[in-house]
């Protein structure tokens, strides 16, 4: 037998994992961080401080303005410089709080800033989710969900299975990979905060199989604990996708508009079950993550321990500067990913890695017409067929699109990846999602 994936899809680009066992080191603080305060789907969060205020590392600086949103809070000592708008990683002008970092840090009263590890749970589950909302801890593998949210089982929906996704099938990328093989025991504590705070007693760690050394170290901490399982996986891309890594491990279909809670499963990443261990166990709000800084050109491909709102040109001089043929800086992977303006942009909860592309791989190949041949159609995990969305894109046929189910993709960028034609799938798939999610809430809103 075979060892498990997701059935339908999926490709096998080159995963050059060259910051693979690498430590994770600490970036160190810039002389001043940016920390945008819409960090997360959702409602943006209220800003609580004004200019020249002086804030301690880990004191609330935004507070959830809903129940979709989260807290925010300050990864630094320091004055508060200016709250305006400030370019995010996508480059447009978002609120965001600009924090002068002082030489001596101060920690916010009650967070524990130690090492020890902590073992026993004594909160019970309503004081796990409240202590998850308050820490504003967030979806780390890219989608920013609050996590308090998912705690919170709708009515009707019973969860049975907790998954821990530690995946990371993105190429290029490790942070995920450092964090199981550096704080496994903290995980291990996490994964059993999740498991209280969703009422269940079964969790299952997905792990592809390119990560022995992590398979065996989780394999190893969790193994008193008879809930708790590792399941190794094949490799294949997006294995990450929380409807693919549900499917692999549980062989359950997540209905279409649907999720995970639909089949009795929630889906959290290792990041985000490290960031639960430290809010409810150290009182240690999200003001930190792991980021990979990679690239082939790149003089130290590295795993950053960074500071929420440290410029993303900081750890690039951290991993020996932006190399000569540098053509493109991705925020994220290459699969996913998105190119940025600039470099000053900050490194807020969602940031995964930043990813130097050289001049020969970031040239795009001349377009050509489609050739029909389906191969987008094969690899789609989500049984779309993209060049079909593409076309109805570029001739503005949203509704249609709607109706072709283009809310359903991923946006892995499977499709563009396998095209012999080089068309620009994902691009216009983008631009016909954006445009259906309008004209969907401005359906609701009548």
């Amino acid at each position: 037998m075979g060892l498990m994936t997701f059935s339908r899809g999926g490709v096998h680009p080159p995963e050059n994992k060259i910051s693979a066992g690498k430590k994770i080191e600490f970036a160190g603080l810039p002389k001043q961080v940016v920390i945008p305060v819409s960090q997360h789907l959702g409602a943006p969060s209220k800003v609580l401080v004004s200019k020249g205020d002086e804030v301690k590392t880990g004191q609330l600086i935004a507070q959830s303005e809903g129940f979709v949103s989260t807290n925010i809070h300050s990864s630094v000592t320091g004055k508060v410089f200016k709250i305006d708008l400030f370019p995010d990683t996508s480059g447009y002008r978002r609120m965001a709080v600009q924090i002068q970092v002082a030489e001596e840090e101060q920690w916010a009263e009650g967070i524990d800033n130690g090492s020890e590890l902590r073992t026993e749970i004594t909160a019970g589950g309503e004081e796990i989710r409240q202590k998850i909302l308050e820490a504003g801890i967030v979806g780390l593998g890219g989608a920013t969900f609050p996590s308090h949210v998912k705690l919170m089982t709708p009515k009707g929906k019973k969860a049975e299975y907790l998954i821990i996704n530690g995946v990371e099938c993105e190429p290029y990328l490790t942070a995920d990979h450092a964090l199981m093989m550096e704080k496994s025991e903290e995980l291990a504590v996490g994964i059993r905060v999740l498991m209280k705070g969703l009422g269940v007693d079964k969790a299952i760690i997905g792990i592809e199989n390119n990560k022995p050394d992590a398979i065996a170290r989780m394999q190893e901490v969790t193994q008193n604990e008879p809930g708790i399982r590792v399941q190794p996986l094949k490799v294949k891309y997006p294995q990450g996708g929380e409807k693919q890594l549900v499917q692999a491990l549980l062989k359950r279909e997540v209905p279409s508009g649907g999720l995970p809670i639909d089949v009795g499963v929630v889906v959290f990443n290792v990041g985000t079950a490290y960031a639960s261990y430290q809010a409810v166990q150290k009182n240690r709000p999200l003001i930190e993550r792991i980021v990979t800084v990679t690239g082939k050109s790149v003089a130290n491909p590295s795993n950053f321990l960074v500071r929420i709102g440290t410029p993303a040109e900081f750890i690039i001089e951290k991993a020996g500067g932006l190399p000569e043929d540098t053509a493109k800086v991705i925020n994220g992977g290459p699969m996913m990913g998105k190119a940025v303006a600039k470099l000053d942009i900050p490194i807020v909860k969602g940031s995964s890695g930043i990813l130097l592309i050289r001049n020969d791989e970031a040239r795009r190949k001349e377009v050509e017409p489609c050739i029909r041949c389906t191969k987008c159609v094969t690899v789609c995990p989500m049984g779309l067929e993209p060049y079909l969305l593409m076309t109805k894109a570029e001739l503005g046929r949203f509704e249609e699109m709607e109706h072709d189910q283009v809310m359903d993709c991923i946006e892995c960028g499977s499709c563009s990846y396998t095209c012999p034609s080089s068309r620009p799938l994902l691009d216009y798939i983008r631009l016909g999602k954006a445009e259906v999610g309008r004209i969907m809430r401005s359906r609701k809103a009548v």
